[in-house]
């Protein structure tokens, strides 16, 4: 059964499917956003800039619907990884990534425009991968679509053949924190808490 309405500033299918899972009524309509990765930001401070853009794109048109932006970074070190351009941009972040431990950051804003309320949060997710010779890596590549991935990989794809272990939550390196999501779901829902009143003034002596 549906717990939320919700839109979600994303085309991912894997964010989609994360969303379903929760039980999570949701409709898609993604923001519209060009994901950068800026030199001066920490991984952090990226994936909540373009979490919160294109969450925002999309709160300004429905100004009255809660909005879910995210987005996903993989980091070895300073090095953050996006999204590859080509094969050749994702064979070269797979073979600076094999035989290392990385993190992978998702950041999301939920946001409804009036009356305006928002909340930003990251989760981190510790990736161990193998050691992959080369013709391994061309083998995995060939197996997924590895342009629309964060760090050219899934985890839910074949991640067998190039994951040696995960710490944290495995939805994170998916997506979506979906542990921490539910609990900032059921927050921004729950009864509204009790005001509070100010101290009562002393009786006159």
């Amino acid at each position: 059964m549906a717990e939320f309405t919700l839109i979600l500033a994303s085309a991912s299918p894997r964010r989609s499917q994360l969303l379903t899972e929760m039980g999570v009524s949701f409709q898609v309509i993604p923001g519209n956003l060009e994901e950068a990765e800026p030199p001066f930001l920490t991984p952090v401070e990226i994936t909540l800039r373009n979490a919160h853009g294109k969450a925002k794109s999309v709160a300004v048109q429905h100004p009255n619907e809660l909005v879910l932006g995210a987005d996903t970074v993989v980091c070895l070190g300073n090095t953050v990884f996006g999204k590859p351009h080509n094969f050749d941009e994702a064979r070269d972040m797979l073979d600076q990534l094999q035989g290392k431990t990385h993190q992978v950051i998702t950041g999301v804003c939920l946001l409804r425009w009036k009356p305006f309320r928002q909340r930003l949060f990251a989760v981190s997710t510790t990736v161990h991968f193998k050691k992959l010779p080369p013709a391994q890596i061309e083998h995995y590549l060939g197996l997924i679509q590895p342009l629309d991935k964060a760090g050219a990989y899934a985890a839910q794809e074949h991640g067998d053949l190039i994951l040696e272990k995960i710490e944290g939550s495995y939805s994170n390196v998916v997506g979506l924190p979906v542990e921490r999501l539910r609990e900032e779901l059921a927050a921004w829902h729950g009864p509204p808490k009790s005001p509070v009143m100010p101290p009562a003034m002393p009786a006159p002596g």
